[in-house]
């Protein structure tokens, strides 16, 4: 019997390059955000409401990931690596649990930067360094452990990253067999 639904949990390797390749855009989706902030409330250096332009950032990049994921399922990075997001029955996920998904990848990434503070002070390091090394793999703990590999934010809400790539069907014993064009 074969099913269409996608089952398979992308490698940690296509997720880490699409992570990548997101890291980049989001270069934009930052600066344009920031640009918008600083020229609304004419701050003249990046000390002039902090925690303002970071409660604003933190919300433009939940509506950037949000849109995405409502919309397809995918930002432009998962569609170029076929990635992507669906809940428990491979429908897309609701707005809350979207909602939920973005508020819980930062506790991991939060954590990591704690840790990457603690090794700076310890070892002498300069943080910079240390957070883009170590930063990256933070959100990747979990998918040792978890029997799919799947991230934790995605265990506790239900949700998954699929293998779509383009010519596969996967089997129902979760196994892809090439598609005849």
């Amino acid at each position: 019997m074969t099913v269409t639904l996608p089952t398979k949990t992308p490698s940690r390797f296509r997720r880490f390059a699409c992570m990548m390749y997101e890291g980049v855009l989001l270069f934009g989706v930052i600066f344009l955000a920031a640009y918008l902030f600083d020229t609304l409330t004419q701050s003249k250096h990046a000390l002039m409401y902090r925690h303002g332009r970071q409660a604003w950032l933190f919300l433009a990049l939940g509506v950037y990931f949000i849109l995405c994921w409502r919309r397809r399922g995918q930002t432009l990075p998962m569609k170029t690596w076929n990635i992507k997001l669906v809940d428990r029955d491979g429908q897309p996920p609701t707005l809350g649990r979207l909602i939920l998904r973005y508020i819980l990848v930062w506790p991991m990434i939060l954590a990591a930067a704690g840790l990457v503070w603690l090794a700076s002070r310890a070892t002498g390091f300069s943080s910079t360094d240390m957070l883009i090394v170590i930063a990256p793999f933070a959100a990747f703990a979990w998918t040792w452990i978890d029997r799919d590999g799947q991230f934790l934010h995605d265990r506790l809400l239900g949700t998954r990253l699929v293998d779509v790539q383009p010519g596969r069907k996967v089997t129902s014993a979760g196994t892809a067999d090439p598609v005849a064009p």
